[in-house]
């Protein structure tokens, strides 16, 4: 069983959902810091994805920092890097994301006093 919850959607890729399942679990604190991690097999197992896949997923998760290989240990999950660049820098690098979220939401008709309402929900939501 995976130690963090994982739901496949049609229409986008199986890599980004898993890694944005992950990233989720961790920012939630499903997954703690030190908490080992599935290997390859049991990860490509589990969701009954290609190999590769799992591979490609967990290898993203390390470069990106949520995830640490030791040698002796395995893979575990990483200890946060709250110092990791300015707050300008992480905002920049979510500026993607953000632009997506605008589109929908002006397609949707949705103000900007709609949105951060959404927003501050969510978050709230996260972090309980």
């Amino acid at each position: 069983m995976l130690p963090f919850p994982a739901e496949i959607k049609p229409g986008q890729p199986i890599a980004e959902q898993i890694i944005f399942a992950v990233k989720k679990a961790v920012a939630t604190r499903q997954l703690r810091s030190g908490a080992p991690f599935p290997s390859v097999r049991q990860l490509s197992q589990e969701l009954r994805i290609n190999p590769n896949t799992a591979h490609k997923i967990i290898g993203a998760l390390v470069t990106e920092g949520v995830l640490l290989t030791t040698p002796a240990v395995g893979t575990i999950v990483a200890e946060p890097t709250a110092s990791a660049g300015t707050r300008q820098e992480k905002a920049a690098f979510l500026a993607a994301e953000i632009d997506r979220l605008l589109v929908e939401a002006a397609s949707l008709g949705l103000t900007p006093a709609d949105l951060k309402t959404a927003i501050d929900q969510r978050w709230k939501n996260l972090k309980a």
